[in-house]
């Protein structure tokens, strides 16, 4: 104890800054280490947790005496590594989490008492809970809020309300939905409510984005509006599939960034039938044709007495009068012109007119190398543009009757013209990592910089205790020089024999001896006087490399 007393004692006040400073890094090293290596084992048990799911999760934990950790506002939960599975199963046996809002479940327990207008408001939580819990089964979706207005009925017509919904949905990290997602949710939503149609279905994302163009319901449907915003996005839909189709066609050939496509395209998004009726002067056809015959024949008259004897038969024929017959023919023939009638239905959606613009870019080389490199633009030779304009027409359908345009012209890219010769461009270094960042990517380099704190930690030690060791003369020497008589030598003697006691070793080579007895002191004190009596130049040179290490 009195040594550690008397080292920290010799230490100046910045070697004991220097010390302490030391120790409370590798301290902190050490009980960072141990942290992470604490923190690690935890895994989490759910991420993007409801806030009422999140406190039901903990409350259980608490009760089974689990050790957990909360992170990300509450949102993840985590648990010991080796725990993780049995106590999923444990949470889904206690029927949690629930998933944020409550579905059909609301009606597992019976209540006599409840009013109509509670067990509607019951019934349209539970169908937008079950919505919700469908629509976030979807892998992009980490969360979603879906809102119902059921339609109102009235025995007036102005006061009828048809059916609404709206969708909320909060995307997992920078995920996209596809295309087909959209139509697919509101489809979803139209189909389980009674009454909705997808049109009245919105579906917005956390950044107030619609993500699908409802078309309005009720007053405005008549404004045009929703005619015109379908219009342009069938527009814009149209010149992107032409565009892409230009792409895919012109990459192969050209090259990716060698070329400049668009597409502008005149749409009709109207819709109708067309009737067409044409007569033919020249052709006539008998539509109808009637006859009719009329015969007239003679008539028998009776003669004699009227009277019931003129009216009975009589042996003999009497005398008949015979008059004169009649014969009458009629016919009717009706004749039509030839006419064609022609009904067409118009389809919508179709295109009136594409202006399509391909700009080429030129080739480049260099003539010469270093700073003297002469840079030389050369155009396509017109037998490629008219490749390119061939390729391009037939990509997009070009129709020079519907009267289309399509341009192929060739200019030097921007990029082009700035291109620096081959070799003169400096190389960007790589991008380094910061300390931080490496013992983050890397955690054993973490271990590694503790032991080696450690290490140099106890190296420093090391180091200070053999200095002060050898900076401390030996007990033997100091009573030795106390023990010379005052007279018997020089005031310089007794350097010159420490010196030369320290210098004999090192120029043998050999570890340092100990203490010599006072006989020896004297004559060897005796031999290094006579000796710079008789050649002074060598202990000269010897003092002088003496203070030379001193002053080193």
């Amino acid at each position: 104890m009195d040594q550690v007393k008397r080292i920290v004692g010799s230490l100046s006040g910045r070697q004991l800054v220097t010390i302490i400073v030391a120790a409370l890094l590798v301290a902190g090293g050490i009980y960072g280490l141990a942290q992470w290596q604490r923190e690690a084992g935890f895994r989490p048990l759910y991420t993007t947790l409801a806030p009422e799911d999140a406190a039901l999760v903990v409350q259980r934990l608490k009760e089974s005496g689990v050790a957990y950790r909360i992170s990300a506002n509450g949102t993840v939960i985590s648990v010991p590594e080796e725990r993780v599975a049995e106590l999923r199963l444990d949470m889904a046996a206690a029927g949690l989490p629930k998933s944020g809002r409550i579905g059909f479940e609301i009606f597992d327990k019976t209540n006599l008492g409840m009013t109509d207008f509670a067990e509607h408001v019951n019934y349209r939580r539970a169908l937008e809970g079950e919505l919700e819990r469908s629509v976030m089964a979807l892998t992009e979706v980490e969360q979603a809020r879906v809102h119902i207005s059921f339609p109102q009925e009235s025995v007036f017509q102005e006061a009828r309300q048809p059916a609404k919904a709206s969708v909320l949905l909060r995307l997992r990290g920078a995920s996209q939905l596809p295309e087909t997602a959209i139509p697919a949710i509101t489809h979803l939503i139209s189909s389980a409510v009674e009454g909705l149609s997808p049109e009245a279905v919105s579906v917005l994302d956390m950044r107030g984005n619609l993500l699908n163009r409802a078309k309005r319901v009720g007053s405005d449907a008549g404004s045009g509006s929703g005619t015109s915003e379908a219009a342009l996005e069938y527009r814009r839909t149209v010149e992107h599939d032409l565009a892409t189709k230009l792409d895919a066609t012109l990459e192969p050939l050209v090259g990716a960034g060698r070329y400049r496509a668009a597409v502008s395209a005149d749409t009709d998004i109207t819709s109708g039938e067309q009737s067409e009726e044409h007569f033919d002067p020249t052709q006539s056809v008998m539509v109808n044709s009637q006859k009719t015959e009329d015969v007239s024949s003679p008539a028998r008259t009776a003669s004699g007495i009227p009277g019931t004897a003129s009216n009975l038969p009589e042996p003999a024929p009497p005398p008949v009068t015979v008059g004169a017959g009649s014969s009458r023919k009629t016919e009717n023939v009706s004749y039509q012109s030839s006419r064609t009638v022609k009904r067409t239905v118009l389809p919508q959606g179709g295109i009136k007119r594409l202006s399509v613009s391909v700009l080429i870019d030129h080739e480049v080389h260099f003539e010469g190398s270093g700073a003297q490199a002469k840079r030389v633009l050369t155009a396509p030779p017109p037998e490629r543009l008219k490749v390119i304009h061939d390729l391009a027409a037939a990509a997009v359908g070009f129709n020079m009757e519907r009267g289309d345009q399509l341009i192929v012209e060739s200019l030097p890219f921007e990029s082009t013209v700035n291109l620096e010769p081959p070799g003169a461009a400096p190389v960007a270094p790589a991008p380094s990592l910061t300390p931080i960042e490496q013992l983050k990517k890397n955690p054993k380099l973490l271990i590694g910089g503790a032991a080696g704190a450690a290490v140099i930690l106890a190296g420093l030690f090391f180091l200070i205790f053999k200095m002060m060791k050898k900076s401390s003369p030996p007990p033997a020497q100091v009573r030795q020089t106390d023990s010379l008589p005052p007279g018997g030598a020089e005031p310089a003697t007794s350097p010159r024999v420490a010196a030369a006691d320290t210098w004999s070793p090192s120029a043998l080579g050999t570890s340092p001896l100990p203490a010599l007895a006072p006989p020896r002191i004297e004559v060897l004190t005796n031999q290094i006087r006579e000796t710079a009596q008789r050649d002074g130049e060598i202990c000269a040179g010897v003092l002088r490399g003496w203070l030379r290490e001193e002053q080193s």
